[in-house]
Parts: structure tokens; C-alpha cells; sequence
């Protein structure tokens, strides 16, 4: 379930020279589960899955302590605003220092990440001529959506 080098180099809550994070934890929220992802500012995903609604906070702290990473970006809808005390609260609890919160439009995400699944799932055979758009995933791709949110961030801090 997880995936993308979980070995790579820690973060350190490190900043660019125009004080944005390297890297950032992006949650999708949702009623029962929820994506995670880690995600450099390059665009390099670090670590992505899926995990329970109930274990979100406990991995957003692994995920905070394993990468060094200090930001959180989640989706502003679906209970966002309950998610964001949960994870606070979890990482209050760990000692895990000041943590930033940053909430991200999420309006299409779910559109896109269900492409960009699709495009790193191909059918083979026949099913190489249905198109993208009457496809179904198989499997959830929350952690997709999640990705597309931090890249999102990223991009809204360029400017």
C-alpha cells in the first residue's frame, strides 16, 4: 500500500530560499479513508496510501517524524476542519512541535486523481481500446487525489 521510496533522504521541515517547504505530508480527506502522500517540491512522491479515517492522525505523525516534513496540506471539503484538529491533536500529543495546517481547493481533484490512476494502470489487450473517461478503477485511488493536492500547494506558493 505504500509506495515510492520510503527510503529516500529526510526533509527536516527544510525551507527553500524563498521559504517554502522542500516537502509536504497532502491529505484527501474523506468519511472512512482518506489518501496520504508525501511530495517534494519537484513533484517526487516520496511515500503515498490509503489509510482508515480513525488512523489518519497516527500517520500523518510517522509520516511527519520518518520525512521531517512540517507542513500538512488537506482538501477544504469533506470534514476537513474536524480532520485538521484530529491531526493537530495527534501531533500535539507526540511533542512533535509547531505543524503547519494549509487547506487547499480541491474542486476536480477527484477527476483528475481518477486519471492519473487510470494513465498509471493500463488495460492490456483489448481493454487498451476503452477509452480513459468509461473506465472504472479498480481499487481506490484517494492517494492520487492526494498527490494532485500537494502539487496544487506547490503551485499556489510559486506565485
Amino acid at each position: 500500500m505504500w509506495g515510492a521510496g520510503m527510503g529516500e533522504p529526510r526533509c527536516h521541515g527544510r525551507k527553500d530560499d524563498r521559504g517554502r517547504p522542500e516537502a509536504v505530508i497532502a491529505v484527501d480527506p474523506g468519511r472512512e479513508k482518506c489518501g496520504i502522500a508525501v511530495v517534494k517540491a519537484d513533484g517526487a512522491v516520496l511515500a503515498k496510501g490509503i489509510v482508515a479515517r480513525a488512523e489518519i492522525g497516527e500517520r500523518v505523525r510517522e509520516l511527519a517524524r520518518v520525512h521531517g516534513v512540517d507542513t500538512v496540506v488537506l482538501g477544504d471539503r469533506t470534514g476537513s476542519r474536524a480532520l485538521a484538529q484530529e491531526i493537530r491533536a495527534a501531533l500535539d500529543r507526540a511533542g512533535a512541535g509547531p505543524r503547519r495546517v494549509v487547506f487547499v481547493d480541491e474542486h476536480e481533484s477527484s477527476m483528475e486523481g481518477r486519471r492519473r490512476y487510470l494513465k498509471d494502470h493500463p488495460l492490456r489487450g483489448l481493454g487498451k481500446l476503452v477509452p480513459l473517461s468509461l473506465r472504472t478503477p479498480g481499487e481506490p485511488f484517494d492517494d492520487y487525489v492526494a498527490v494532485i493536492l500537494a502539487e496544487r500547494f506547490f503551485h499556489s506558493v510559486e506565485k
